[in-house]
């Protein structure tokens, strides 16, 4: 099997990854069945990538929909210890714009029909999700942002909350409102479980954000409708490609490590030798 450190999760807009070399197909299978697409390897000035789409190409899946878990599962086969996820939201705070970019670095998690973990059927493990997010791999994903922007301006906020709901439905006004009560700084719809599988599966996870809309809290900016989103997000969509081969080049020549990788350390309770058969080999690969 191609093996690849970096892995790629493209959301709406970003259904492919322009500029590989050596480009191959994988149909995967995992224990928890098949992922979003087949997964795309090849190599970016040298460096191996493997590439998914979360939704599939032509965009197939509502977030409900995702196979999460064969998602991380699959891409934990190829050997990915970096993940950089890309997707659109909204924008809950006056000051972050649609066209902006955000790098949250915490998550609140409103999901209710998605399966958010490996655990579980003979095998235990709790693992911490205070820092959602790797510290490193973001602030990869900020200098690949500010080296873009040099010849063409993003505004890029480091920090912030993301909400993650369940969808496909925007969000009621009343809804809206309470997001921004908790302080959350955009709304979006895949990021959970996605990171916290990520953290299971002991891959060192950063999102970008990438702002289409104001959701509809906002008493002057018109309410978000999917083509305004699609319209915002499209014209994020070749910026999206540029970051992602810079923030590529930048992990490749760094290679930093993570509190993830090294995440069931501390949170197996099961003993590895107390799990079935069965358990391990569903398990063995996040290990």
């Amino acid at each position: 099997m191609v093996r690849a450190e970096i892995g790629i999760i493209g959301g709406s807009g970003l259904y492919q990854m322009e500029g590989l070399a050596n480009v191959q197909e994988h149909v995967v299978d995992t224990p928890y069945g098949r992922p979003s697409d087949a997964l795309v390897t090849g190599t970016l000035h040298g460096t191996p990538v493997v590439f998914l789409a979360r939704h599939a190409r032509g965009h197939r899946l509502i977030p409900s929909e995702v196979p999460y878990r064969a998602n991380v599962h699959a891409l934990k086969q190829f050997g990915v210890r970096y993940l950089l996820s890309f997707s659109a939201v909204g924008s809950l705070k006056e000051d972050i714009a649609p066209l902006d970019m955000v790098l949250p670095d915490q998550f609140i998690d409103l999901t209710r029909q998605r399966a958010g973990t490996f655990f579980g059927d003979g095998a235990v493990a709790h693992v911490s999700m205070a820092q959602p997010t790797c510290t490193a791999l973001s602030a990869i994903f900020a200098a690949a942002v500010r080296h873009v922007s040099a010849s063409d301006p993003i505004r890029l906020h480091e920090g912030g909350t993301y909400v993650c709901i369940e969808g496909p439905q925007f969000s009621s006004q009343a809804e809206s409102h309470w997001y921004r009560s908790m302080g959350a700084s955009v709304i979006g719809m895949t990021n959970m479980p996605e990171a916290k599988l990520a953290r299971e599966a002991q891959i060192a996870y950063a999102t970008l954000a990438m702002v289409t809309d104001h959701d509809c809290w906002h008493p002057r900016q018109a309410h978000v409708t999917a083509d305004m989103a699609i319209a915002n997000l499209m014209r994020n969509a070749q910026r999206a490609q540029h970051i992602a081969a810079e923030a590529i080049r930048r992990i490749a020549a760094d290679r930093p490590e993570s509190i993830a990788h090294t995440a069931l350390s501390a949170a197996l309770v099961t003993p590895w030798d107390a799990m079935s058969d069965a358990c391990r080999q569903r398990l063995e690969v996040l290990r």
